[in-house]
C-alpha cells in the first residue's frame, strides 16, 4: 500500500507556507510614556507590563496586565518611544 504524500520529502509549497522566518529577528515589545490622567505626570512603562503600574504623583493605576500586551487604563494617552 503506497503513500499518496511523502513525510520525509515535502513539496516546497507545502514547506514554504509552514515556516515563515523573520528575516531579522525583533522584539515585539517597546517601551511607551503614558500620561496620567489626573496629574499629567509621565511615567515610562513597557508594553508588555506583567504588574500594575501606578503614577508616582497621584497613586492612579495606569495600566493593567493582560495575557499579552498591558492594557492602558481609559483617559490615560500614551507615546511610543523611539529606540
Amino acid at each position: 500500500m503506497p503513500l499518496t504524500k511523502d513525510p520525509l520529502h515535502p513539496s516546497p509549497e507545502k514547506e514554504k507556507r509552514k515556516h515563515k522566518k523573520c528575516l531579522m529577528q525583533c522584539p515585539n515589545s517597546y517601551f511607551m510614556d503614558v500620561t496620567c490622567p489626573g496629574c499629567y505626570k509621565i511615567t515610562t512603562v513597557s508594553s508588555h507590563a506583567r504588574t500594575v503600574v501606578l503614577c508616582v504623583g497621584c497613586s492612579t493605576v495606569l495600566c493593567q496586565p493582560t495575557e499579552g500586551k498591558a492594557r492602558l487604563t481609559k483617559g490615560c494617552s500614551f507615546r511610543r518611544k523611539q529606540h
